[in-house]
């Protein structure tokens, strides 16, 4: 009866009712009940089959609130592990907008994973991007406000985008089924642009950098799961085999290198890190073929668990030292031993170190390229690949924990805190060294030997010169200098030039403003003037007449009335 119960009850609601009761629990009582819910979401998935339900026609047009296959079940699974590591990691949290904000917003990113329309997925891709807006304004500074409005303005984008491809594609097809839509219609071009910015394509991907770092330690691990992953779904479901998201992806793999290396705030660079693996999945959907989606499928599982490592690793030096900035950080090793080793692991993972995942899934997806003959794109992964371990897995441990020792002694991170960084390293190592485990959770069959000579061979190789070119650059001291300044690129555009330019129009409106009011102003003493002259004491309409004259205009107009009749 209760499994009955389970399977007819949608993934996603069991967050987004659940969020209702967090304001009357307290204490550890509430991060216990916070936990409970994807514990118990993950029991929902293995007790339902595949198929549609929840189906109800709108305006003629027919919903499916869920659909389950192998696609939609590997990112609920993935969505219901990230959640439960993050409940772990904030279980000290007791700030009731981010939890409940926190609770509705992967709620929701779960439930657009099961939508099988377009109207179902609208509804559950704006609730994601409100909810998502209190995590960054619980951090409760101006900055966080200020990245936050920035934020929403760009998500709200995403979903009217989204809204107009549903409606140019339900008056061409009649339907609004969620399935492979292609780049065909002008309501397939507006899709694919709401997704991309969640996914934060080129010139589309400054509000990752804008609005994460200034989220709270716990929230930013919260938010790096679930929105970019979310599009990457949506793309695999929608545009698998479009071959523009082949070099959309090279491109995203690819830029954000050089501002990684630049940045200061490690939070920041992080930030980088998501776009430009986010690329290598794009790029993966793009190629369209089962090796190419099972590897973009599959890295976006291994990267939800090794990107929230690495900012739960950050996260936990905020909560002790109270700062992710390069220039104020360096020795904490000393302090932090086990979030050191927790970092590297992470460090490992996304550089696609050999027996951890990222080399399993990333290997997929390169392979995938070269396959197909996507010969610039093949060499430009792998320059990225190789990039990643120089300004991740270098740079963030060297200025972080080892390096120049900043002086700053600190406790280890909490004991909560280390659990969640514990389990996700043992995640990102056992795919690593079994993959098998993994594969099964694939939406196509795998035949994939990723532990060849050929591939460890190569990656060692690139490892290796990529650690020899910062040694180098270091040792002769030519390896920019982190600054104290926060770093702009595309979001130059509307940060410097838009809000100047945004002052510059206020300022001529005021001007206009100053102006109209003197003219109405002056209209509106001339009209008075005009009145008082005619209506005034002394006015032609104020004086008064005699009896004889009243009488005589009286019968005037009784005799024009008699005629009137008459005629």
């Amino acid at each position: 009866m209760i499994t009955e119960v389970a399977s007819n009850i949608p993934p996603g609601l069991i967050f987004i009712v659940g969020a209702l009761l967090i304001p009357f629990i307290r204490g550890n009582m509430r991060s216990a009940y916070m936990l409970l819910l994807p514990l118990l979401g993950i029991w929902q998935l293995t007790q339902m089959d595949a198929g549609t339900f929840g189906t109800i026609t709108i305006f003629g047009l027919e919903t499916t609130h869920v659909r389950i296959d192998k696609l939609s079940l590997i990112f609920g699974y993935i969505f219901y592990v990230a959640a439960a590591l993050g409940m772990i990691f904030a279980w000290h949290n007791k700030d009731l907008v981010e939890q409940a904000s926190a609770i509705v917003y992967m709620g929701a990113a779960i439930g657009a994973i099961f939508a099988g329309d377009l109207i179902t997925l609208f509804v559950y891709w704006e609730l994601t991007a409100v909810a998502s807006v209190f995590i960054i304004w619980a951090a409760r500074t101006d900055r966080a406000y200020k990245a936050a409005m920035r934020y929403l303005i760009i998500q709200i984008l995403s979903g009217v985008l989204l809204a107009a491809g549903a409606v140019v594609r339900a008056a061409e097809n009649g339907s609004v089924d969620f399935g492979a839509i292609g780049l065909a219609s002008p309501g397939g071009v507006f899709i694919i642009l709401a997704f991309g910015i969640k996914c934060a394509f080129p010139l589309m991907h400054n509000w990752v950098q804008d609005a994460y770092p200034e989220a709270t330690p716990t929230g930013t691990v919260f938010l790096s799961a679930f929105t970019t992953k979310l599009a990457v779904y949506a793309l695999a479901r929608g545009y698998a085999g479009t071959e523009e998201l082949v070099w959309i992806g090279t491109v995203m793999a690819v830029f954000p290198i050089f501002y990684a290396v630049l940045e200061n705030d490690l939070r920041r660079v992080l930030a980088y890190t998501l776009n430009n693996q986010l690329g290598f999945m794009v790029a993966g959907i793009g190629v369209g073929t089962t090796l190419a989606i099972n590897g973009a499928v599959a890295h976006a599982f291994v990267g939800i668990l090794y990107k929230a490592l690495l900012f739960m690793s950050l996260g936990a030096v905020i909560h002790r030292v109270g700062t992710a900035k390069g220039s104020e950080l360096g020795g904490l090793y000393k302090s932090m031993p086990l979030t050191t080793v927790f970092c590297l692991v992470g460090c490992a993972s996304i550089s696609a170190f050999p027996l951890f995942c990222g080399f399993i899934t990333k290997s997929m997806i390169i392979t995938a390229v070269a396959k197909e003959g996507y010969l610039v794109s093949f060499v430009l992964l792998l320059f990225a690949s190789a990039c990643v371990f120089h300004y991740v897995a270098i740079k963030i441990p060297h200025f972080a924990f080892f390096g120049q020792d900043s002086g700053k002694l600190c406790q280890e991170a909490p004991i909560n805190m280390l659990l969640a960084m514990g389990i996700a390293s043992f995640m990102c190592i056992g795919i690593g060294v079994y993959p098998d485990a993994l594969f099964s959770l694939l939406p196509y069959p795998v035949h994939y030997v990723p532990y060849t000579t050929s591939h460890v061979v190569t990656i060692l190789q690139l490892l290796a010169f990529s650690a020899l070119a910062f040694a180098v650059v270091q040792r002769l001291g030519l390896y920019p200098l982190v600054q104290r300044s926060t770093m702009l690129d595309f979001d130059f555009s509307y940060r410097w030039i838009g809000s100047r330019a945004f002052g510059w129009l206020l300022s001529r409106g005021a001007i206009a403003w100053e102006t109209m009011r003197d003219d109405m102003l002056s209209m509106l003493r001339n009209v008075i003037k005009t009145t008082i002259q005619f209506h005034g004491p002394d006015g032609i309409m104020a004086r008064t007449a005699g009896l004889g004259v009243s009488a005589g205009a009286v019968m005037v107009l009784l005799f024009v009335l008699l005629v009137a009749v008459m005629s």
